[in-house]
């Protein structure tokens, strides 16, 4: 198994839920870790929390939607660690909807966040483990990019582009540059993400969705670890996390 000690790793939308979650996991093994997410007061307690705990966390205030706040973080990372072993592209978000209800804002963010940011984030970190000679670039894709249920077509849409964006990625970096590539890819999880909808189909369908959802964030966190755990010549393409226990 690799060492995650010491390892930089590089976690968006880390002020809740998967991220932070992760962000806690990690750090407990030894890692250095960097939080990106727009709300700072949820970045700063976060932190706190694995920092007064005896791990290494500091934090940058990133909109992953802004290609210049992400290049931004990214520089960040090196200013503090020299270096940036892990990207944990996780940014994400789930406003869900029928496609007739024409919800083109919701559409247009969902797009933005879930591949713009995780584009973005790639983009700049690419260069940097070329230069290292190695290096990991991990995706919280979903169980929705593998089949659409009816109010959730863009988001889904939006992870499976994520699947071939990152089987591309592999394809192109893994066999000479050593850049390691996974996604992760849970069911359903208690999780904030679920973002709304005026819809009163959609929400009752995403609360029973929510009550028998069976994962949790830890599950997914140490989901994380394994795929970073693994030697280096073991590359984890996909897991792909459902529950066996539904609640309720």
């Amino acid at each position: 198994m690799t060492e995650t000690k010491d390892k930089v790793i590089v976690i968006t939308g880390a002020s809740s839920g998967i991220g932070a979650e992760t962000a806690r996991v990690l750090a407990q093994k030894g890692a250095k870790i960097v939080l990106a997410a727009r709300n700072e007061a949820k970045l700063k307690q976060v932190a706190d929390t694995i920092n007064q705990a005896g791990g290494t966390a500091v934090y940058c205030v990133t909109d992953v939607t802004d290609h210049g706040q992400v290049a931004a973080l990214v520089q960040f990372a090196l200013e503090k660690f020299h270096k940036i072993d892990v990207l944990f592209a996780n940014a994400g978000l789930m406003p869900l909807s029928y496609l007739r209800e024409n919800k083109y804002h919701e559409w247009d963010q969902t797009i933005d966040v879930n591949l713009k940011g995780v584009l973005y984030a790639i983009g700049e970190v690419i260069p940097i483990m070329e230069q290292q000679g190695g290096g990991q670039i991990i995706a919280t894709d979903s169980i929705a990019g593998h089949r659409v249920s009816p109010g959730n077509a863009v988001y889904a849409g939006t992870k499976y582009a994520l699947r071939a964006i990152m089987n591309g990625l592999r394809a192109e970096e893994g066999p000479t540059k050593c850049i390691r590539v996974a996604m992760i890819s849970p069911g359903n999880v208690s999780t904030n993400l679920y973002t709304g909808s005026s819809n009163p189909e959609v929400q009752k369908s995403v609360h029973n969705a929510e009550l028998n959802a069976g994962l949790v964030t830890k599950d997914i966190a140490n989901a994380v670890a394994y795929a970073i755990e693994q030697p280096g010549n073991v590359e984890i393409d996909e897991l792909i996390l459902q529950s066996i226990h539904q609640k309720g």
